[in-house]
């Protein structure tokens, strides 16, 4: 009767401890919404004083005269791609299969990486032709939007990085769970924000 009373005990600790660790991650998801909704607004104020400055070109040039939309349109893609691989990580993760998620977060960086290598590159072409943020107001609210997204794709790649490090270490535990959740929240917010982007800017732009 001991011994099970003993097991007994044991199994209703070990009930216990999933269900606090279950707690914390749910709070930490939670918390991360609370963090997104805030970088909602960050990106709305950005978005509206584009729309208020875009035709203060200060006899510069507009955005048809300087956008490339084949360009913008391969980098559109390779986020959206990116995205999709990222799901499939996700997908990797549920199934406990640990290579598919290293093998699809490759895939994944690799195309962010891109991304933001193409940015950088378009930035330098313009600031190049002398169409940098000072040039125009116009500019400068272009310039401020798209390298406050591109910066946030650059903490999304450090960020996978640092868990893929911890991957390798940890395992694929319950906290790292949380953390890819977490990461493909952002990740995927930032394909929402980057439609937007290209949807505003770049194509009403070139009207």
């Amino acid at each position: 009767m001991r011994w099970r009373s003993n097991m007994q005990t044991n199994a209703l600790d070990h009930h216990e401890h999933d269900e606090h660790h279950h707690n914390i991650g749910e709070t930490k998801l939670l918390g991360f919404w609370i963090y997104l909704m805030s970088d909602c607004i960050l990106f709305a104020t950005l978005f509206a004083t584009y729309a208020v400055l875009f035709t203060n070109t200060a006899g510069g040039p507009s955005g048809k005269d300087i956008f490339e939309l084949p360009f913008v349109f391969t980098e559109t893609m390779m986020l959206l791609f990116s995205s999709i691989t990222f799901g499939f990580g996700m997908i990797a993760m549920k199934r406990k299969d640990i290579g598919g998620l290293k093998r699809w977060m490759y895939v994944t960086f690799l195309l962010g990486l891109g991304f933001v290598a193409m940015e950088v590159y378009e930035f330098h072409h313009l600031i190049e032709e002398g169409f940098g943020p000072d040039r125009s107001a116009f500019l400068s609210s272009f310039f401020t939007l798209v390298a406050t997204h591109g910066l946030h794709v650059t903490a999304g790649l450090i960020w996978m990085v640092v868990c893929m490090i911890q991957l390798n270490t940890k395992g694929l535990n319950e906290m790292m769970e949380t953390r890819f959740q977490c990461l493909s929240l952002f990740w995927h917010f930032l394909d929402i924000v980057w439609i937007c982007v290209f949807t505003i800017v770049y194509l009403l732009g070139v009207l």
